[in-house]
């Protein structure tokens, strides 16, 4: 089946800041406060993690915004390397930073939640009210400025799927109802067909995720519950539960055929999705670089328009 003309997959990482992304995604001697233009400049949406550890002020959302459409004389003229190629001199030709960002829409911005919402959850009712609203009033510039992709509700192995924690999800999901919400969960309780169908009823988006195939951690599959989906490639770094560090974690490159079975099973799924963003989180080691350039190349071959 041939995909919807308006159809459009956004493909990005979870967070921009990572070092090991120098010398391939940025240019080497790059500066941190730069690091976003530059990825802005390639990519077609973003994850900002940063959000789950700290608040984070409506001046700082600004600023993200303004420097994600600052395509100014810091960007290189230079491409991407076509790391690819058939050939050395098989790369695409030098493109101006102005002609490239005319044709380039803006940056999109998926927010991860606070853990206050998802691990914390020690608030009383008319708090998180308080905590849902100033967050989404935060958000205004991104809205304001058609930039904002789902807000991610990430919760931990730990929210087993009781009676407690399904009032308490009801709950929360009723917050944030002017926003398309992608919710990922990580105990296997969850992963039944009555909450799928839930989903479905409730125009909630199930964060579909990739996870190692280690004990403890849901099996990896692609569930569309809206028109939108959203989709987290974490690699299957098998040293998972042992790792000292969310770097540590992901350092995991995938394979060009493993990124030909996500293209292919994305493709047989077309007809259920508009929308679709996908964030690596292996950005350790510029993996996630090399990864984004497999899986594009892959998507574009089936037909999709790639963002």
């Amino acid at each position: 089946m041939m995909n919807n003309p308006t159809q459009k997959i956004y493909i990005g990482t979870g967070g921009y800041s990572d070092t090991d992304l120098l010398g391939t995604l940025y240019p080497t001697g790059t500066k941190k406060s730069d690091f976003l233009t530059h990825y802005a400049n390639h990519y077609g949406a973003v994850e900002i993690n940063s959000t789950f550890y700290a608040p984070i002020g409506q001046k700082a959302i600004a600023g993200m915004l303004q420097k994600s459409q600052d395509f100014s004389t810091i960007l290189s003229n230079q491409p991407l390397p076509d790391l690819f190629a058939d050939s050395p001199t098989d790369i695409t030709p030098s493109t101006t930073t102005d002609s490239v960002n005319s044709k380039k829409p803006p940056l999109k911005f998926a927010l991860k939640l606070h853990q206050d919402f998802t691990h914390v959850r020690s608030h009383t009712d008319d708090s998180i009210t308080k905590h849902a609203q100033a967050f989404l009033n935060i958000l205004s510039p991104l809205i304001e400025a058609d930039c904002l992709a789902p807000l991610l509700l990430q919760f931990p192995h730990g929210f087993d799927r009781t009676r407690e924690n399904r009032l308490y999800l009801a709950q929360l999901v009723q917050y944030f109802a002017g926003v398309e919400l992608a919710i990922e969960f990580r105990h296997a309780s969850w992963h039944v067909a009555q909450v799928e169908d839930s989903f479905v009823k409730q125009g909630l988006i199930w964060c579909s995720v990739d996870y190692p195939k280690v004990n403890g951690l849901p099996n990896s599959r692609f569930l569309l519950t809206k028109r939108t989906g959203y989709l987290r490639l974490h690699g299957n770094n098998l040293n998972w539960w042992d790792a000292k560090s969310a770097s540590e974690r992901h350092d995991y490159r995938y394979t060009q055929i493993e990124m030909q079975g996500w293209a292919n099973t994305i493709a047989n799924q077309r007809q259920h999705f508009d929308t679709l963003y996908i964030f690596f989180q292996n950005t350790t080691k510029a993996h996630s670089y090399y990864n984004i350039q497999m899986l594009t190349k892959e998507l574009i071959n089936l037909g999709f328009e790639v963002l």
